[in-house]
């Protein structure tokens, strides 16, 4: 699946302009409620989804020195931090105010951005049982991941192949053919969710 790099674009800002919506809705008890990131409620979450607007480049490289060269841990004592630091009517105005910030991820692009925001909204929005991305964006994201994420996110579908019920997607090769949502699919090679 091949997309023009201005879909992607506008993908991005539909998904951010989404989530920025729903957010502005939460209470403050769906703002403290667990993520399906361990250890992070919403607010950590959406506290993560901000960073690439909050940061510069000297600064995620001095936050990598504290943290040991570990992204994981830099990434988490961020989201932690601006949590703390920000209040959700601010976390909210942030995410809007960057609907359309140009971020790119070093080696992922604009395929990486989407894949972030949809990735972590589904942290935040499968919890709280509130609507997923459209199904034709989260296969977007599908698209753009191979053999490297799975890899990432320690999933490993030897001699499976997942089929997307609700769009034209599908992930994994082998006899064993689940059928399932992209949605779902997703969830599972991203390690949310056991297949």
């Amino acid at each position: 699946m091949e997309t023009a790099s201005t879909d992607l674009t506008s993908e991005i800002h539909a998904e951010r302009e989404r989530l920025a919506g729903l957010l502005s809705d939460l209470t403050p008890e769906q703002w403290d409620a667990p993520s399906l990131c361990d250890g992070w409620r919403t607010r950590e979450v959406v506290a993560h989804i901000t960073m690439p607007f909050r940061t510069r480049p000297l600064g995620v490289m001095a936050g990598l020195v504290r943290a040991g060269f570990s992204f994981n841990r830099y990434a988490d004592r961020d989201a932690r931090s601006t949590a703390r630091a920000m209040s959700e009517a601010e976390l909210v105005d942030l995410l809007r105010r960057n609907i359309e910030h140009p971020w790119r991820p070093p080696g992922g692009g604009e395929a990486g951005a989407l894949s972030h925001d949809v990735i972590h909204g589904l942290d935040v929005t499968e919890p709280l049982g509130l609507p997923s991305a459209p199904p034709e964006r989260i296969a977007l994201v599908l698209a753009s991941g191979g053999p490297r994420q799975l890899k990432y996110f320690g999933v490993n579908l030897d001699g499976k192949r997942l089929i997307a019920t609700d769009s034209d997607i599908s992930v994994g090769e082998g006899p064993t053919v689940v059928k399932m949502t992209a949605k779902e699919i997703l969830l599972v090679v991203t390690g949310r969710r056991p297949l």
